[in-house]
């Protein structure tokens, strides 16, 4: 099995249904219009030829022909240099290392406090207003540019907006100061690119909240 998936000639992405870093690379891919195969995966189940791909099993998992990829981080960069156009990092070697130290200080402040969130339980209250408050503390960045730290969207907000898409879904309301934060949200989730990075479970959380 695994030579067939090595084998074809599309982009193979494995991706969990409703997890930032899969909807994270999803949307590199949208923003780079580029057409590839979605396996859908069960953590709790992965699939045997994600296994032997990929020695964590891991997702996001990228597959192009003969090289496999693991790491967010990774795959993105890597589909930012493979596919050129649009850019989605600056030129400038400062730039670049200003968004990559922004995405690693989301991986590690905000991304622990969606897990807590997710997982249930006492925790839950306490992480989201941890969450909510290191959000507003970012508002000068939200402010000072269209997108995040950049006048074009780059690979940091493709780990920013699936952050903020789930916020409702989360229970974190950002009330009227974090303004700047929902219609930074809003203008990328108009977008068609946004539309077609997430799945199912992904459409369904804002239509689930707007329900209660």
């Amino acid at each position: 099995m695994v030579q067939s998936v090595r084998s074809r000639t599309v982009l193979t992405l494995y991706t969990t249904a409703d997890d930032i870093q899969c909807h994270r690379a999803r949307l590199v891919l949208a923003a780079k219009g580029v057409s590839y195969e979605r396996v859908l995966v069960d953590p709790a189940k992965p699939p045997e030829d994600l296994i032997d791909l990929n020695p964590y099993a891991s997702t996001p998992t990228l597959i192009d022909r003969d090289l496999t990829l693991f790491d967010t981080a990774v795959v993105c960069e890597y589909l930012d240099e493979r596919y050129p156009h649009p850019p989605l990092m600056p030129i400038d070697p400062q730039s670049r290392a200003r968004l990559r130290v922004a995405a690693v200080r989301i991986e590690k402040d905000w991304l622990p406090e969606v897990d807590t969130i997710r997982a249930g339980g006492r925790p839950v209250e306490a992480a989201r207003k941890r969450l909510r408050e290191q959000l507003l503390s970012t508002l000068p960045l939200f402010k000072a540019s269209k997108f995040f730290l950049n006048p074009e969207m780059s690979l940091a907000d493709c780990l920013v907006a699936p952050v903020i898409w789930r916020l409702p879904w989360l229970g974190v309301d950002l009330g009227r100061e974090g303004k700047p934060i929902i219609d930074y949200g809003e203008r990328l989730f108009h977008s068609q690119g946004f539309a077609r990075s997430m799945t199912d479970q992904e459409k369904v959380m804002r239509q689930l909240h707007e329900q209660e």
